[in-house]
């Protein structure tokens, strides 16, 4: 019985480390998509705030 638990405390570890792992990988997509649009919409954004100041 007690090799079942322990078998059983891994296979849970291992599903949390799963998580984890597809976390991470949704959190560098989202990443790559922000600089992505940074860099597409940087030049955009910089000369609408310029133009901002320059008419206050």
């Amino acid at each position: 019985m007690d090799a079942l638990s322990k078998f059983i405390v891994r296979i849970r570890e291992y599903q949390r480390g799963q998580t984890m792992a597809e976390y991470a990988l949704i959190l560098a997509a989202v990443a790559v998509v922000v600089f992505a649009g940074y860099e597409l919409l940087g030049t955009n954004i910089k000369s609408a705030l310029n133009s901002v100041d320059s008419q206050l």
